[in-house]
């Protein structure tokens, strides 16, 4: 499997490329835009459940909700059920920036993809998309 090598390099490269084509995006860290992106897709979630998500320590996970809180990024809500937890959700300035660093890559990467592949390539990728999801999601 020479072609290992290959992969995770120019999936690497791509994932730098798509990091510098968004302005907004550039702002944060890729673990906190990991952790909005999280935020976004399970509306809440106690910092425990993000850092265990993030692979990263409870210590790590509170200065990144430091961070995006005082980006005004995050709501944190006290549990009405126990009052020693902490809720975090996407504030609404969080939805709106998260939204527009997805648009301004996506933006990004159509133009490259409809400016430099065939359209048998165009497909190629999206029957790649399967595969890839197969691989992230491997443990």
């Amino acid at each position: 499997m020479e072609f290992v090598s290959d992969l995770r390099t120019v999936v690497g490269r791509l994932i730098k490329k798509l990091r510098k084509e968004s302005s907004t995006g550039q702002l944060l860290s890729l673990t906190e835009r990991s952790t909005m992106s999280l935020l976004y897709q399970h509306k809440s979630m106690l910092p425990s459940e993000l850092a265990a998500t993030e692979k990263i320590t409870n210590q790590s996970m509170s200065e990144i909700l430091r961070h995006l809180s005082e980006l005004g990024y995050i709501i944190r809500t006290a549990s009405e059920t126990d009052k020693r937890k902490v809720h975090i959700s996407l504030s609404a300035e969080g939805e709106k920036t998260l939204l527009q660093v997805r648009n301004e890559r996506d933006q990004w990467l159509a133009k490259a993809i409809a400016g430099t592949c065939t359209d048998e390539e165009r497909e190629q990728l999206k029957c790649a998309i399967d595969t890839l999801t197969k691989i992230v999601e491997f443990e």
